[in-house]
């Protein structure tokens, strides 16, 4: 699995990536989420999967 947000810049800074796949996500310093492991394990593809999908601004991309 490859994860991505994209653009970034849209990011409205909830934060809910980074409670639901803390592994994966991280809010920065300018109040963003970023991307720590673009490619993260099977073990953590439900959590990708459920951020991906309660991303207000639906820019998170989880693809295979």
């Amino acid at each position: 699995m490859k994860v991505r947000i994209e653009p970034r810049d849209e990011c409205l800074g909830d934060g809910i990536c980074a409670d639901e796949c803390p592994e994966v996500f991280m809010m920065e310093d300018d109040g963003l989420a970023t991307v720590i492991m673009a490619s993260p394990g099977e073990d953590l593809r439900e959590a990708c999967q459920n951020a991906c999908d309660e991303c207000p601004a639906e820019i998170i991309i989880c693809e295979d």
